[in-house]
């Protein structure tokens, strides 16, 4: 007899850490407008942004149960290991996104809902689908990831907003070397079930590195505009140039062939630590200057 699942399985089939990312990011869009729309609105994007990102989080476990059970460092999560029941997952994840659009939709703003089922559509039917057949995968999830400050920006300002434009472009690009360094890490638990992603395709890890470096480039570039637009003061840009540039740093060891698998962690890290840096700054160099 199957053990009824516990809370603890349906918390893990959230991945609370990565859906963390999404709402946190939400929140910064939504902070950085000044004047902001007040707290029921914020709570609203809180509430709705945690409901939409455990939904799809939820929904693509559901969609690559069968690969996750292929590799080594996914088998062991709710539905490949028998924990949690497709059917459960099916509707556990569908009530969380239909529960985070009426929310949304009723209590912030129309623009706010249309970036949240665009962040679901692409996730789910664009980037999920595109992982098990298109090098392009990583690139086609930074769209999604990216789109979550976009549904803040919208509902503080009701529109979207240049500011918010420019946080899109800083998550996707942020999103290339991290993702590829995660990626180049775990290549042969990618490669074991068949997922064409780049750094499964360039064994060498040179095009991997060279993508990542340039990415970072343009992230650090980006993350500047806020001070050139007369949008944040120069103490958010010293904070954003110093935590880009070590970032660059690490992207750029990244391209030396010996030790690129220590390099790897070791950019990941950097990157973990440039985004709560960079964004907290922007909110903090917003909330405290403007």
């Amino acid at each position: 007899m199957t053990e009824p699942a516990k809370f603890a399985d349906y918390l893990e089939l959230t991945k609370p850490r990565l859906s963390a990312l999404s709402v946190l990011t939400a929140l910064v869009g939504y902070l950085a407008i000044r004047p902001w729309a007040g707290w029921v609105t914020f709570l609203s994007v809180l509430v709705g942004t945690s409901l939409a990102a455990a939904g799809v989080a939820v929904l693509n476990q559901l969609m690559e149960a069968d690969t996750d059970a292929g590799m080594r460092r996914t088998a062991e999560r709710p539905i490949p290991s028998g924990k949690v029941a497709s059917g459960s997952a099916f509707v556990l994840g569908w009530g969380m996104c239909l529960g985070a659009l009426m929310l949304l939709y009723a209590l912030v703003n129309g623009r706010a809902t249309l970036y949240a089922l665009l962040t679901m559509v692409s996730y789910l039917a664009l980037y999920t689908p595109a992982k098990r057949r298109s090098r392009w995968s990583t690139e086609i999830g930074a769209v999604a990831g990216a789109l979550p400050p976009l549904i803040g920006d919208a509902a503080a300002a009701g529109h979207t907003t240049s500011l918010g434009l420019v946080l899109f472009g800083l998550m996707f690009f942020w999103q290339i070397p991290h993702f590829m360094a995660v990626a180049w890490t775990y290549r042969k638990d990618y490669a074991a079930v068949h997922f064409p992603m780049l750094p499964v395709r360039d064994q060498s890890g040179r095009n991997v590195a060279r993508w990542s470096l340039v990415a970072t480039v343009l992230l650090v570039v980006l993350s500047l505009l806020p001070v050139l637009r007369r949008q944040d003061t120069v103490w958010y840009g010293i904070t954003a140039l110093l935590a880009g540039l070590w970032m660059l740093w690490r992207a750029v060891d990244f391209l030396r062939a010996e030790g690129r698998d220590r390099s790897a962690r070791r950019l990941f890290l950097a990157s973990i630590a440039y985004l709560p840096l960079a964004l907290s700054a922007l909110v903090a160099d917003r909330l405290i200057a403007f």
